[in-house]
């Protein structure tokens, strides 16, 4: 992946560099290929998917068996201006 592209990643996001793997991922993701993350955990798999969505323009869908996670996620990217929302079984029948 641009050496540019990576710095406006981490700038949208409010990191300083990506791990081992994530570039790898993003650039798979950005080229339209199917991808499958095994990274460890808070190792950032979610920061891949979402930030090649952002780039796009599309909508990603982030799987997540961690409801605290998934709240933790849609606030940050909120708080970014990025459009996101979360779908688990807290939510009221209104919301969902």
């Amino acid at each position: 992946m641009d050496e540019q592209l990576v710095q406006e990643i981490c700038r949208i996001f409010g990191v300083d560099e990506l791990r081992a793997g994530q570039e790898r991922l993003m650039d798979c993701a950005l080229r339209g290929l199917n991808v499958l993350g095994v990274l460890p955990t808070g190792y950032g798999k979610s920061l891949c998917y979402q930030a090649a969505a952002q780039l796009i323009g599309g909508t990603s869908v982030v799987v997540s068996p961690l409801i605290a996670l998934m709240r933790d996620q849609v606030q940050s990217l909120q708080r970014r201006g990025i459009a996101a929302a979360r779908f688990d079984s807290t939510l009221c029948e209104e919301a969902r």
